[in-house]
């Protein structure tokens, strides 16, 4: 997802290739980290919890970045699709550190 999500914001326009686009990229290695940390850790729950609200932020820039028509739709269909299955893999993962 990372790999793809780079070579898309590569078409954003020059202007926001230092605002939107990399608040983009820093939520994309956020979410790394945050998954790294939670395979690591015993108690999972809360970092759990941080890794939901970077997708859903990362949700919402990609959405902006259609809106702002930055990104074309081909492209975030294939990303929210991406996204849409690490949502169903981390709601796996959180039902099961519940137990």
């Amino acid at each position: 997802m990372i790999e793809y999500g780079y070579t898309c914001l590569r078409q954003f326009p020059k202007s926001e290739k230092f605002t939107l686009a990399a608040e983009i990229k820093d939520t994309m290695i956020r979410l790394l980290k945050l998954i790294i940390r939670a395979n690591k850790r015993y108690y999972k729950k809360t970092t759990l919890q941080d890794i939901d609200i970077e997708l859903a932020t990362l949700r919402a820039y990609i959405r902006l970045a259609k809106d702002l028509k930055f990104l074309p739709i081909k492209k975030y269909e294939n990303w929210s699709k991406m996204l849409s299955e690490i949502g169903k893999m981390l709601g796996g993962w959180i039902k099961s550190a519940k137990k």
